[in-house]
């Protein structure tokens, strides 16, 4: 078999969603597991529609995706090619220039080029769906350019296809009707029929078609969420197909040494933002501490960093526990703006009712219990104030008057929050200074 030569072929009219980037990822996969060749293609030639910002934003998402391309066209400055491949055609009698009033109802005239239709069966083997058999005569002497300088879709696209190799077009069930018309235009110009393979469509949560019209987002609206390219190329990998066993979690080499057309399944794949989000958070996981950190920091408002208490060195004690509450980065800033955050660098501001545990209202004995406590850990030299060593010491008290009197009031007085990690986590961040100020804060509030 001749080397192996994809292609993705977006039309900058709008932003991408996830649907369009998965035809890519498979693309992508295919010729990369074949140590072939990926090419993108911008396709360009509605001058009405297309905007340099869309075209910019898939090289921008493809980049952020880590799909790298090794051949880059505007199909605007293939014109030239498909001129040449019109005026063939019409030479050899498969195409015809043909002078038609216009649709609109205007009277005027306008010169359009079509195909000659051989009205025959036209047979292909997808690679998804197996053979797939049309009879063309329904489709008449079909139109392939608005003039000889102004191709349209089916023509533009099998000769740019033909005059860069393509060996395989990977593409959405929807062109599935359009490829007959292609393969008669293959015929004619003596080109070289591709394989095919014909993906199934993503569809939302309704079932129905992934559209931006229907709230789609593009794939930056993801990455400026916070998402991880890592994961949005695992998840949309995982939109159609899978490799055969249990495993879900992917690096993009995982991906290209497991990929089959076999293995892609004929129905819709479900665009489901909870499996996401799940996603999201297994590859969050496997980045180191630092790498973490280094995505936390950049999200973070400026109400948390400039703090004259924020250190990264602070930071990098909290990111574990960040962590575990987020499924994606851009999830910090809430936590942030709801003041989840602020307490582990910041002496929070505590409510004197909220010191109380449950249905208790009395403070002199929440008072005494906060003593305790203090007393307890005054015990432990700084460089113990670990975790287990917090909780050994104050455990058999809270045991013995109640864990909730005791353990709701040292919480909440480290954290000044309804919600937050349990006293003895929230104390080992603190460290042992910073704790038993807070708590001491505290039993003056009871006192007040």
């Amino acid at each position: 078999m001749s080397k192996v030569i994809t292609r993705f072929a977006p039309s900058p009219t709008g932003m991408l969603h996830g649907g369009n980037y998965r035809t890519a990822v498979f693309a992508y996969l295919f010729a990369r597991k074949n140590n072939g060749k990926f090419i993108l293609r911008i396709e360009d030639t509605d001058r009405e529609r297309s905007k340099k910002e869309y075209e910019e934003n898939i090289i921008e998402s493809l980049e952020w995706l880590g799909l790298e391309y090794d051949e880059f066209y505007r199909q605007s400055e293939l014109v030239d090619t498909h001129s040449e491949a019109l005026e063939t055609l019409i030479k050899n009698g498969h195409a015809y220039i043909s002078h038609e009033e216009a649709k609109d109802g205007s009277g005027v005239m306008r010169e359009l080029v079509r195909f000659k239709n051989p009205n025959k069966q036209v047979v292909f083997h997808d690679e998804i769906r197996g053979m797939i058999a049309t009879d063309t005569t329904d489709l008449g002497d079909f139109v392939i350019a608005k003039n000889i300088k102004e191709p349209l879709f089916h023509l533009a696209v099998v000769v740019d296809d033909a005059m860069m190799g393509v060996t395989h077009i990977i593409r959405g069930e929807d062109h599935i009707a359009n490829t007959p018309r292609q393969i008669l235009l293959y015929e004619a110009l003596g080109y070289v029929i591709p394989q095919y393979a014909h993906l199934p469509l993503v569809v939302d949560e309704k079932r129905t078609k992934l559209s931006k019209r229907r709230g789609a987002q593009p794939l930056t609206y993801y990455r400026d969420e916070g998402y991880l390219p890592s994961a949005i190329l695992n998840f949309l990998a995982l939109i159609g197909w899978n490799p055969g066993t249990e495993q879900e979690i992917f690096t993009k080499d995982g991906l290209v040494n497991l990929f089959s057309f076999e293995r892609i399944q004929k129905s819709s794949g479900f665009f489901n933002i909870e499996k996401l989000n799940w996603v999201n958070k297994e590859h969050i996981k496997r980045l180191g501490v630092g790498e973490q950190c280094g995505y936390i920091e950049t999200t973070l408002p400026l109400s948390v960093t400039s703090l004259n208490t924020y250190s990264r060195e602070k930071l990098l004690q909290i990111v574990p526990l960040l962590v575990e509450h987020i499924s994606h980065f851009g999830e910090i800033a809430d936590m942030a703006e709801k003041g989840e955050i602020t307490y582990f660098f910041k002496d929070p501001l505590c409510s004197r009712d909220a010191l109380l545990w449950k249905d208790e209202r009395d403070f002199t004995l929440a008072k005494v219990r906060l003593d305790k406590v203090v007393e307890l850990l005054q015990k432990i030299s700084p460089e113990n104030f670990k975790v287990d060593v917090v909780k050994e010491a104050v455990w058999g008290y809270a045991t013995e008057v109640g864990k909730g009197n005791v353990l709701w009031p040292m919480r909440y007085a480290l954290s000044g929050r309804d919600k937050s990690p349990d006293p003895f986590t929230l104390a080992d961040v603190l460290g042992k200074e910073t704790a038993i100020r807070r708590i001491e804060s505290a039993i003056r509030l009871l006192e007040s």
